[in-house]
């Protein structure tokens, strides 16, 4: 498995990162521990969590993942050997997830109370990379509309969340820092309070990156070369559309929208229509159409890693074999037609 620099750091991370947010709903402490089992020998040393996950989020299952990875740890005595990624709320009305029952900020007080719950679920004294989630300031997220509407509220300066972050860094709580859904914007106004009040440097941006949100290239994609903050993808698979697996009003039995109802960002005008081209697109190249998506993602020259997600055995196996797909010329040729007639469909 190919391993790709994280940021400015000295931290080498697979191409592949292994997702998470299904364990403790879709998926058993057992079948997350053969997910792990497997990904490390396939090469995987790279993890990526959250104190909210399972997903959906709700009281009765938050931190169920990382409890699952705590307790991998606590049996296999491997924590040295993966580099962990986990994440702090941003701004939500979630009541559940502090002593005091206060929504979720990221204010310094709530920052570090979520640092020590998460260290104590994932049986661990560090994380190698510590992520704001999602924005402390109000805005549109989650396939919100796409031109910019500034929506007035309370929010954490950005110098006080790295203030907090970087005295979790001095006493070695966390390593090093990352964003989550951000935008170009934000993430240049980290880099540069951090530059300014010498405080730490963000390293990775985690946002969503398929063959039908190409959003992060127009913009995002220059930070990456210009300022080293890596794009660590989420959804590859358009939360599992690009497999073809929904199209024509299929509802598989099991599946995440079946049982959650809560996939319409990749439902919207022309997405079934884009969807079709790219999986006639792997038909004719004979590539299974996960593998053809996520190995789409795997090799922009922008992406540090692609985190992938799985409920069974065989999805993960095709999410990390999928590194073995010959993205050619042609292929290449017929998916940048195919965007040209699409474009960023569910954004």
């Amino acid at each position: 498995m190919e391993k790709r620099k994280l940021g400015n750091t000295n931290i080498n991370v697979s191409a592949i990162c292994l997702g998470t947010m299904t364990w403790g709903q879709q998926n058993t402490q057992k079948e997350g521990f053969e997910q792990m089992d497997y990904a490390i020998d396939m090469g995987v040393n790279f993890f990526d969590t959250a104190e909210m996950y399972s997903v959906p989020p709700k009281k009765e299952t938050q931190g169920s993942t990382e409890k699952i990875i705590g307790n991998w740890f606590n049996e296999r005595k491997n924590r040295d050997s993966i580099i962990l990624a986990t994440k702090v709320c941003g701004r939500a009305p979630f009541t559940w997830l502090r002593e005091d029952k206060s929504p979720t900020e990221h204010s310094k007080k709530q920052i570090f109370e979520a640092v020590d719950k998460s260290l104590s679920r994932l049986k661990t004294d560090y994380i190698d990379l510590y992520q704001l989630h999602w924005p402390d300031r109000p805005m549109n997220l989650f396939g919100g509309p796409l031109n910019y509407q500034h929506i007035d509220g309370e929010t954490n300066s950005i110098e006080s969340i790295l203030d907090g972050l970087s005295e979790l860094i001095k006493i070695g709580k966390i390593r090093h820092i990352g964003l989550s859904n951000e935008t170009p914007w934000g993430t240049m106004e980290f880099l540069h309070q951090s530059k300014n009040k010498n405080l730490p440097r963000v390293q990775s941006i985690q946002n969503a990156y398929n063959l039908l949100n190409r959003i992060f290239e127009f913009g995002g994609s220059e930070i990456v070369f210009r300022e080293k903050v890596g794009l660590l993808a989420y959804s590859p698979l358009a939360q599992g559309y690009l497999t073809g697996k929904y199209q024509n009003g299929n509802l598989p039995k099991g599946s995440r929208k079946e049982l959650f109802d809560r996939l319409q960002r990749y439902e919207g005008i022309g997405s079934e229509e884009a969807i079709e081209r790219y999986l006639n697109i792997a038909k004719k190249h004979n590539i299974d159409p996960s593998q053809l998506a996520n190995q789409f993602v795997t090799t922009r020259p922008f992406v540090t890693s692609n985190i992938i997600g799985a409920t069974n055995m065989e999805q993960l196996e095709l999410a990390i074999t999928s590194t073995q797909i010959d993205m050619n010329e042609e292929i290449e040729n017929d998916i940048e037609l195919a965007f040209k007639m699409h474009g960023n469909v569910a954004a």
